[in-house]
């Protein structure tokens, strides 16, 4: 009994400071809920509890890992789609790696290590829902921001900014 407190001790170490919220965009209205903690750690966590959201319409969601770096995922029929906002994280964090894997490229360890950081992935996958890929490109440009702050210009460039404000409240950011 005494190993498996270690190890949940251990576990929950682990575990990154941030914040994981779904977005549901359904009968021209947009939705923010939590997610629970294992989204910040783990990708197939994300992609499970985004699909079990079971929407009519667009789903998605916003992943803020220890305000360093953020993902977005973003579950459909023909594959998850993702988007990763800095590859160089994958040296320090599971998902981030998680991610690059995912998205199944030939960056490897070599090619992070000094590197600048650089986004992976997606860079499209919300523009049918109103956020440009040059729009997203203009909020990655902006590097004196934070994560949590980048995710909050995605959320105004889309319009649910006060959605998602209140869902960071109720977790205490």
């Amino acid at each position: 009994m005494g190993a498996q407190r270690s190890q949940a001790k251990q576990q929950a170490v682990d575990i990154p400071d941030g914040f994981a919220v779904a977005v549901v965009r359904e009968d021209g209205k947009w939705r923010c809920s939590a997610m629970r903690k294992a989204a910040l750690y783990s990708l197939s966590a994300a992609e499970t509890e985004l699909r079990e959201l079971r929407s009519a319409g667009a789903v998605f969601g916003l992943l803020d890992i220890d305000d360093e770096f953020f993902v977005i995922v973003r579950p459909a029929p023909a594959g998850t789609r993702l988007f990763l906002s800095d590859a160089t994280a994958a040296l320090d964090y599971d998902i981030a790696a998680e991610v690059l894997e995912k998205l199944d490229n030939d960056i490897d360890e070599e090619d992070l290590e000094g590197a600048d950081p650089f986004e992976e992935g997606d860079l499209g996958v919300l523009a049918d829902l109103g956020l440009p890929d040059a729009v997203l490109a203009v909020i990655l440009d902006q590097t004196d921001l934070y994560a949590d702050e980048q995710i909050g210009s995605i959320a105004r460039e889309m319009g649910f900014a006060d959605e998602l404000a209140a869902v960071l409240e109720r977790l205490g950011r």
